[in-house]
């Protein structure tokens, strides 16, 4: 009997994999129960029959690995609750590492489970044999187990979460097919739908694109950004092997291969390095279930270490060679979230072949974020207002996820770049920087140097856990911007205009700090959300009475323009991204006056130019507006000039330059010069989930001005005491690394992890940050306590401090 589709719903979800089957079952758990689910053929038909259902819990951060842990436990419940067997079984997990390399990455991620709460243990070989004494171990330098991870049936997962959803008042309906979604003044006002040759309309404000790999094609007829891209899958199944025991899934990440038993079976599956993007011309509507085509010659290498691996497997028929679609992501994270383009369109897709695991805590927060009108905590990792408009290019996407499903289990070393679907974005100074040896990365498209070659010297990466081969590069450009002058390229730096007359009331309500100053005026500032926590870092430079000038990171420039868009009310205000009408220049350092008095007329004294102004100045033959700000802890200017004049203007930089010495700086050094000072990085260091006065940027924030978003959560925190402060960490042994995520001991006992970490070369150690709890505790008692910071299951000594440890009183930014 067909099922008949209603009229109206709160919320139309579109697809019956477990993403959308996990939505509905959450959004139902919270009280929608005009919830209608839509599948264009039958549940689970697109990827998630054929998954191969593993249950990690450790990701790559705190939030992650929380709703992986969600995940776990839901789908050990779903049973009880709903009668349908999950297959949900805690055999544990093993990872093993065949180099010293690896052996660093899963001690490090050991050292992350811990803090995280997370049963692990570093184990021996002989270990490793007893947990699984079909393993070749003969090449084994080290190995972690985690004994509560675990594996389950996905297409059963998927079921029981919607069956849990119809028990809750949902309505799931197959053999539907979504044709489009209606909108006006920019939000969803409903679907029209097919079933047996029919056309529906459904009315909803709320429609959540869960189409796994048809996603982006369903978001693009919105109008909505959604970047991902199909990729072929390989694993093989085993026929049954004679008095084989349950095992834990082993991961063997060096030889790109995971094994799981299943049922006196084996299951062989490979991330391979090189992957094969699939459905270029799209995916076909009949689509279901299907399978694509073996290709034996692809995996074969794969096997051939398996079989090294596993010597048992060499006897072992062959069952099945599985080969299906799953969607990958430019940057191998998941989208969640509201689009920004249209009011009420959400997105649960694009899962890099961890949707199982990831679908129970997804399906959890985008309800909740639904329910709110803000996610639960911080998601900014998997949160759509990441993706560049851009990204939805297909000759880029099928480049790129060539590349993003091997790195699931490539080693995942710090500073790592991407090899594939580069070159997108550029400064009008790239070809300069190649010529005088950049070394590039990317972010957000965007091409930077992250540092600068040698004469003579290879111009890229050697990747390690320990120095890599550019770190004296680095020093070299750190101590010149410390004690000479260095030049940076930030062209990247998202720039938004904020003008009209109702410029500054709207600017006032959304900022934390005092917008109603001179023009020419540059202001520090935070947007902050309902709880405090910080939702763009930011400075504000008034143009004139009715225009602003917003400069914030280039990676979170989308998901700005998204919060000062849905925040406008009816108000006079024009929002216009002009990140590519101007470049940045960054002439920073105690010799930062003097170059800049060799290229312009203007006077650069404090009298005349104090910091934290800007004003347009004539330098070389052109013009630029030159703002005295720093991201690097000097005295120092950001030059934004015109594209058309940007070479130019560097041209007659470099050349007046020769006489102080100086020298062109990468992001590395950028990032490494703003830790010696203590400035916050927007992502690792302050989230949405950090309150304003705990990340300790309270000065910042004006609460006499008036009313702010943000503003009450202020005023009771400094009430109610803080529970938590950033602190600043040295090592006092001058060789360990810190990069980001390792665990933070204070007295004998892990309270932490450090947001961010790099060299500090003026200080002559590794710095790191990180929130150390303090309820009730005095700035004395916090510094009273020994401090350590494990690395790779190695704790070494650190000082703490609450000041920026160089140059406390921003005398040299002042200078």
């Amino acid at each position: 009997m067909t099922k008949p589709i209603p009229s109206k719903a709160r919320a139309v979800i579109i697809g019956g994999g477990v993403s959308g089957c996990s939505v509905a079952y959450h959004l139902a758990k919270l009280g929608w129960t005009d919830v209608v689910l839509l599948e264009r053929k039958q549940l689970t038909s697109g990827t998630t029959w054929h998954a191969a259902g593993l249950i990690g819990q450790l990701r790559a951060s705190q939030n992650m690995t929380r709703l992986a842990k969600y995940s776990a436990d839901l789908y050990v419940k779903l049973e009880a609750e709903t009668g349908i067997g999950t297959g949900m079984r805690q055999c544990g997990s093993m990872t093993v590492a065949l180099t010293e390399e690896r052996k660093e990455e899963i001690y490090r991620q050991a050292s992350l489970a811990r803090a995280f709460d997370i049963d692990v243990r570093e184990i021996s070989v002989d270990e490793v044999k007893g947990l699984y004494p079909h393993l070749n171990t003969a090449d084994v330098k080290a190995a972690v187990h985690l004994p509560l991870d675990g594996q389950c049936d996905p297409a059963n997962i998927a079921m029981a979460l919607a069956k849990g959803a119809r028990q809750n008042g949902a309505t799931v309906i197959e053999n539907v097919k979504v044709t489009s979604v209606l909108t006006k003044d920019g939000r969803v006002t409903g679907v029209t739908c097919e079933q047996n040759g029919e056309t529906f309309t459904i009315e909803t404000d709320n429609v959540v694109n869960a189409a796994g790999m048809w996603g982006r094609t369903l978001a693009d007829m919105s109008g909505v950004t959604l970047p991902l891209h199909a990729c072929e899958h390989f694993y093989i199944v085993t026929e049954p092997i004679p008095n084989l025991q349950r095992l834990p899934v082993l991961r063997v990440p060096d030889e790109c291969t995971y094994y799981k038993e299943d049922a006196g079976k084996m299951l062989i599956g490979a991330f391979e390095l090189k992957a094969k993007p699939w459905g270029m011309d799209g995916i076909s509507e009949d689509f279901c279930f299907d399978q694509l085509p073996e290709d034996f010659d692809h995996f074969q290498p794969i096997l051939e270490n398996a079989i090294n691996r596993l010597p048992m497997l060499e006897t072992a028929g062959i069952h099945t060679f599985f080969n299906g679609p799953e969607s990958f992501t430019p940057d191998d994270r998941y989208y969640l979230g509201e689009a920004p383009e249209l009011k009420g369109y959400w997105v649960a897709a694009g899962y890099n072949s961890i949707g199982i695991v990831s679908s129970g805590g997804a399906g959890m927060a985008l309800a909740q974020w639904m329910n709110d009108g803000e996610p639960p905590f911080d998601l900014w990792e998997v949160d759509i207002r990441r993706a560049q408009p851009f990204q939805k290019n297909r000759t880029y996407l099928k480049d790129r996820v060539s590349e993003t499903l091997g790195l699931l289990y490539a080693d995942h070393f710090p500073y790592r770049q991407m090899a594939t679907a580069r070159g997108v974005r550029r400064s009008p100074l790239h070809e300069h920087l190649k010529a005088r040896g950049a070394v590039f990365g990317e972010v957000a498209g965007w091409e930077r140097a992250n540092w600068f070659a040698k004469e003579g010297q290879e111009r890229e990466y050697r990747y390690s856990w320990k120095r890599q081969n550019w770190f004296e590069n680095q020093k070299e450009e750190h101590l010149a911007v410390r004690n000479g002058v260095g030049l940076f390229d930030m062209t990247s730096f998202g720039k938004i205009r904020v003008e009209g007359r109702d410029a500054l009331a709207f600017l006032q309500r959304l900022c934390a700090n005092q917008m109603d100053v001179a023009p020419g005026k540059i202001v520090y500032t935070q947007m902050l959300n309902a709880r405090g926590g910080i939702e763009s870092d930011l400075t504000v430079t008034r143009l004139s009475e009715t225009a602003f000038f917003l400069v914030v990171p280039g990676a979170t420039l989308q998901r700005d323009l998204a919060w000062l868009r849905k925040h406008l009310a009816d108000e006079f205000v024009v929002i216009t991204d002009v990140t590519a009408a101007e470049s940045v220049l960054c002439v920073m350092g105690p010799k930062a006056r003097d170059l800049m008095q060799k290229v312009s007329p203007n006077d650069f004294s404090n009298a005349h130019h104090p910091f934290a102004t800007a004003r347009e100045i004539e330098i070389g033959m052109g013009l630029a507006r030159a703002h005295r700000v720093t991201y690097v802890g000097e005295l120092g200017w950001e030059l934004y000039v015109s594209t058309d004049q940007t070479a130019h203007v560097f041209e007659a930089l470099e050349a007046a330059g020769a006489d102080v010495g100086l020298k062109l700086c990468g992001l590395h050094t950028l990032d490494s010069c703003r830790i010696e000072k203590a400035y916050r990085h927007f992502g690792h260091d302050i989230t949405d989930e950090d309150h304003v006065l705990e990340a300790g940027l309270g000065f910042a924030v004006r609460t006499k001005k008036g009313d702010f978003i943000g503003r009450d959560a202020v005023l009771r925190k400094q009430e109610e005491g803080l529970k938590r402060r950033m602190v600043q960490f040295r090592l006092t042994d001058p060789e360990p690394l810190l990069f980001h995520n390792e665990a933070l001991v204070r007295d004998g006992k892990i309270v932490s992890t450090v947001t961010s970490g790099n060299y500090g070369h003026a200080l002559g150690g590794a710095i790191g940050m990180g929130y150390v709890p303090s309820e009730g505790e005095s700035e004395t008692d916090i510094l009273a306590s020994q401090y350590e910071i494990e690395i790779a299951g190695v704790r070494v000594k650190a000082e703490a401090s609450l000041a920026p440890m160089y140059d406390p009183k921003a005398e040299r930014v002042r200078a």
